[in-house]
């Protein structure tokens, strides 16, 4: 359940086996899914049902955000492509 910082556009996927909640504390995120697409901003949330494809785009600069999914969930939806989070 990390503390994110992002910027830019992340790449389509999605996860099978699980729910994703992401809370922006800090920026504003467009969360595109195939449908349509939802502007958070601070103090919003969003959960993606458990095979969804989304896209977390930041493109107003960085987002601060609360990931949370089932503990060991791959960030991508697959843990070949996954990446490693860093810790500050």
């Amino acid at each position: 359940m990390p503390l994110c910082k992002v910027e830019g556009e992340y790449h389509w996927h999605q996860h099978p086996d699980t729910d994703e909640l992401f809370l922006v504390i800090e920026g504003e995120l467009d969360m595109e899914l195939r449908d349509r697409t939802e502007n958070l901003v601070q103090g919003d949330l969003i959960v993606v049902p458990r095979g969804t494809e989304h896209r977390p785009c930041a493109r107003k600069g960085e987002v601060k955000l609360f990931v949370m999914d089932a503990d060991g969930t791959p960030n991508t939806g697959d843990g070949e492509t996954a990446f490693k989070p860093i810790e500050v």
